[in-house]
């Protein structure tokens, strides 16, 4: 369990920072146009969904004394650690020459990592068919991913501080754990990778295999909440500095520490979720959850911002009105954490019974499509949130400070941000719960209860 929790650190700490910071780097360090920046995350995002059937049909087909999985996530893990400290570096020329790098190196880091996570997270099916083992497996696998992505958050909030600088620090930092967790989770789940259940070496054409994958209705199902939940989970991270730098106004050096808690939440909450879920149903835990990330996400949309006095101040106002707002604000932040966690931690969870429901069980080849279609839907969604930034008049900084340099927008600006941070996931979060109302596969929640 340790070493396949290490499994997802790398690619989580890259996951939350990317998320977090890629796009304030991009329109702050890196000094391009927002649209820019999000044209860019949209490339990041379009190639990691164009190559994981790619490489979810390579890995189901590799054979090795190891199995199928481990050498693509050996042979990535070096490269990962590279790109991922490559893309924090700011070359020198114009907006030309710089988007062209970040394309290449987005290019070379999402092929890296998903030659990592996608074999990775088939291994959550093939390791054993015990559905209360898939369900700790995928609980040790997003705690390693959170307390990575904590641990990234924490070096990203002592180094962005120092703006270039502190990215380039933060890149080779990361890239090096990156690395190094992944090499320990191969090393520590190799004699039982080499056990588990294979892949069936199918010959259909795949055209086939996707109609017969898309008549699956628990795959269609479970596609459709691990969308919808992520596409708010996404969202909300792109747009987290900008709502708490540029409408909150929260000095950028705290601001950067206020996204610790959501991740500290969201690791306690993986906790419970996962007990909740083998006691009394994924269902139920998906729906509380979800309950709890909706206030927060509604919360957050109506927090007043700071007062000059506080948005200048070089600590948390903790006493009167602005001591009100910050409380609403963390407030905001640990139930929508807590909530989101589900989102790791449920869909992963149900996947499984969909992939079983299919008697050749390609896990690598239902992965890598639950994944792309995810991602590309994702890729244009927050492609449309810098769109509408870019309309609603938002201005990039001149020069980057820090994380983020605070600069006065448009009112139709901090508008647009709030919609992203609150309104926006809400319905994206509700839709998924409303899509499982009819999920199939109750009786098997409570034959798990039952045993």
């Amino acid at each position: 369990m340790i070493s396949f929790g290490l499994g997802d650190a790398g690619t989580g700490l890259a996951a939350s920072q990317l998320g977090f910071y890629l796009l304030p780097f991009f329109t702050c360090a890196a000094g391009l146009p927002v649209w820019i920046g999000g044209f860019l995350l949209m490339v990041t995002k379009l190639w990691d969904a164009f190559n994981d059937p790619l490489i979810g049909w390579l890995s189901d087909h590799t054979q090795s004394r190891w199995g199928p999985r481990l050498p693509w996530m050996i042979g990535a893990a070096l490269p990962l650690g590279i790109t991922l400290a490559a893309i924090w570096w700011v070359p020198p020329g114009g907006i030309v020459s710089k988007t062209t790098y970040y394309i290449v190196m987005v290019v070379l880091l999402m092929t890296a990592y998903t030659s990592v996570n996608l074999p990775y997270a088939a291994l959550s099916t093939e390791l054993t068919k015990d559905t209360s083992i898939r369900t700790r497996l995928n609980a040790a696998r997003f705690t390693g991913s959170i307390m990575a992505s904590l641990s990234g958050l924490v070096i990203a909030s002592i180094l962005t501080s120092k703006g270039v600088e502190g990215y380039i620090s933060m890149g080779r930092i990361t890239g090096a754990i990156a690395a190094l967790t992944t090499l320990i989770c191969c090393w520590g789940i190799a004699p039982f990778a080499k056990k588990a259940q294979k892949p069936t070496n199918n010959k259909e054409p795949v055209i086939k295999q996707l109609a017969r994958i898309m008549k699956n209705a628990r795959f269609l199902k479970v596609l459709c909440l691990y969308l919808l939940l992520w596409c708010g989970l996404q969202i909300m991270q792109s747009v987290a500095l900008f709502y708490l730098v540029q409408v909150i106004r929260l000095p950028a050096f705290i601001a950067t520490w206020i996204l610790l808690p959501f991740m500290v939440s969201s690791l306690v909450g993986l906790q419970i979720w996962s007990f909740y879920s083998n006691r009394f149903g994924r269902i139920k835990s998906l729906y509380l959850g979800g309950i709890l990330w909706i206030a927060g996400c509604l919360i957050a949309m109506f927090i007043p911002p700071l007062s000059a006095e506080a948005a200048n101040s070089t600590y948390l106002q903790l006493s009167g009105v602005d001591g009100v707002k910050t409380l609403l604000l963390l407030v905001s932040i640990l139930i929508s954490g807590f909530g989101a966690s589900t989102a790791y931690l449920i869909p992963w969870s149900l996947l499984p019974d969909a992939i079983d429901s299919d008697p050749d069980k390609p896990a690598g080849f239902y992965t890598a499509w639950m994944v792309l279609i995810q991602k590309f839907l994702v890729a244009l969604s927050i492609w449309l949130v810098t769109f509408l930034l870019s309309i609603s008049g938002y201005q990039s900084p001149n020069e980057c400070t820090g994380a983020l340099t605070f600069l006065e927008q448009p009112t139709t600006a901090q508008i647009t941000i709030r919609i992203c941070m609150g309104l926006i996931p809400a319905f994206l979060v509700t839709s998924g719960l409303l899509s499982m109302r009819s999920w199939p596969n109750r009786e098997d929640d409570l034959q798990a209860i039952n045993s």
